[in-house]
């Protein structure tokens, strides 16, 4: 058993498995992790605390508007889940905002006139300000509020979300939220400046590659290989050119030069994106992207929706 334990305000988590107190929470507080909003995001969150041991089901408590979905943590996560955000939000040391951006000021609602002050409460939602919460849950408390940024591989154990601190949160405070978000993605801590270019980049950027991925597959197929063939090309094309990426000293330009011969095939593939402005498109894309997200977190305080 580790004997370390994180000072997080007046929270004390240690590792799994490991007694956690909080200063000043008593009995009504009986979960370490509570989360409004159980849907595919909240899931993966789950899938990857339990599998990593970084706390135990009963440990957990998860609020959603759908009895399909609190039926579905019962059932395959064995975390139990209810229909009312207030008795989570009043039962947890910290707490999880999964709700939908739109959905975030009706989520806050109320909660905070429940919550015991010492909660660390933890966002994923796009273009949510910390601001906007900190206000959302009382001005008259000093709310602890950590915005993070995840995109969908967290699904699949392969996440990248970005953390920044609200203006009451601590380094223990992020320190604990990386440890939360590691058990199924690689975090990197930004400025909350910073974070609608997150958004843009890695929050939308599967979709991108997705995109591109899909247009090759239609490429594949207008060339004679069936679909199935088509798309086992296309994905693994896609994952080994990703681990090169990873694993590789070079940049994607060197490595983009390597893979083009003079003369050849990829050179014609090449000049023809050149012709179409392919990478003012891409960049163009993300631009729009962030710029979206910049109009969204302006329009938050009006309680307006957003996503990515």
């Amino acid at each position: 058993m580790h004997k370390a334990a994180d000072a997080i305000g007046g929270f004390y988590f240690g590792f799994p498995g490991f007694f956690r107190t909080i200063a000043g929470m008593d009995e009504s507080s009986p979960y370490e992790l509570g989360i409004l909003g159980a849907g595919t995001m909240a899931e993966a969150i789950v899938r990857g605390i339990l599998t990593r041991r970084f706390l135990d089901k009963k440990q957990i408590l998860a609020a959603d508007v759908a009895s399909a979905r609190r039926e579905f943590f019962a059932r395959e996560l064995g975390v139990q889940a209810v229909a009312d955000n207030s008795g989570v939000a009043r039962q947890s040391r910290v707490l999880l905002l999964c709700v939908k951006p739109q959905q975030m000021q009706a989520a806050l609602a109320g909660i905070g006139a429940v919550m015991n002050p010492q909660t660390l409460v933890i966002s994923i939602a796009a273009a949510v300000t910390t601001a906007f919460i900190e206000e959302n849950l009382g001005a008259s408390q000093s709310w602890r509020v950590v915005r993070t940024m995840p995109n969908t591989p967290l699904l699949v154990g392969e996440g990248t979300v970005a953390i920044c601190a609200g203006s009451h949160a601590t380094a223990a405070d992020l320190a604990y939220t990386r440890r939360l978000f590691q058990t199924a993605a690689q975090v990197i801590e930004l400025p909350e400046d910073k974070m609608n270019a997150v958004t843009a980049m890695s929050g939308s950027g599967p979709a991108y590659f997705f995109y591109l991925v899909e247009q090759m597959i239609r490429a594949g197929v207008q060339l004679g290989l069936t679909s199935e063939q088509s798309r086992f090309l296309a994905v693994r094309t896609a994952q080994g050119a990703a681990k090169m990426l990873e694993k590789s000293a070079d940049s994607p330009e060197e490595l983009r030069r390597k893979v083009t011969s003079p003369g050849g095939t990829t050179q014609a593939a090449m000049a023809h994106l050149e012709t179409q402005h392919a990478a003012d498109a891409i960049v163009g894309a993300i631009v729009a992207a962030h710029r979206r997200g910049e109009e969204l977190a302006s329009g938050s305080s009006a309680g307006g929706a957003s996503r990515v």
